[in-house]
Formats: structure tokens, sequence, C-alpha cells
């Protein structure tokens, strides 16, 4: 058992990694992390192209497909004294197919403006 859900998660945990892991996670605010067989799927924080959700799935051909998409859950809310019903929202911000893992960072950062990773610092020799 153990064995199949280390199994189903091991493509998720490679494109996490090809993201930059822990610090992919930290630097960008990405959190409720989902994955199966082939793609994972996350939670992103504000940013300037409205997406809320990002999937990348792995294609058969070791490329990969990004999807940003904006999604509002139904519900309701109070507005001068009446209860209105919002309705779903589901929009498909950008799509990108056929993406090689190096570039990864580079989609995300332009479509979200979200750095993926620290600067890198040059030492200074003193």
């Amino acid at each position: 058992m153990s064995e199949m859900i280390q199994d189903k998660s091991a493509v998720a945990t490679t494109i996490l990694q090809q993201l930059g892991g822990r610090e992919f996670l930290i630097m960008t605010g990405s959190k409720n992390l989902v994955y199966d067989e082939n793609s994972l799927r996350m939670r992103l924080t504000r940013n300037r192209s409205g997406a809320n959700i990002l999937k990348i799935t792995l294609c058969g051909d070791d490329l990969y497909d990004m999807v940003f998409t904006y999604h509002r859950a139904p519900g309701y809310q109070l507005k001068d004294g009446k209860v209105l019903e919002r309705k779903e929202v589901f929009k498909e911000i950008k799509r990108y197919e056929g993406v090689y893992c190096d570039m990864l960072h580079s989609l995300f950062t332009e479509v979200t403006g979200l750095e993926t990773h620290w600067p890198k610092v040059a030492e200074k020799k003193v």
C-alpha cells in the first residue's frame, strides 16, 4: 500500500523539486498541494495575473503542461441587508503546453510576477 502511494507521489515530488522545492513554496506562498498520478495542483497567493490555481501535468514525452486558472466557489453575500447568491466563477488565465522542466521557473514568474527563488548574491572580495 505505501509503495503505491509513493509511486503516485513520485511525479508530483519531481515537479515540486524542479520548481525549487521548499524554497519555491516559501517564496511564492503556494499551498494546498494536491497530486494525482501525473500532475501537481496548488493554490497560489495573490498575484498580478489574478490566477489562484496552478496545475502542472506531466505529458508522455517528458514535457509539462501548465494551466493557470481563477476559481471562486459559489456562496452567499450580504449586501445592503439583503442576501445575494454568488455564482461560481472558473476562468482560465493562461495555458502553456510542451514546457521543458527548465522553463517552469521563468513561465511561473512571467505569469504571476512572483519570484521562485532567492536572488544569487556574489561575494565581494576584500
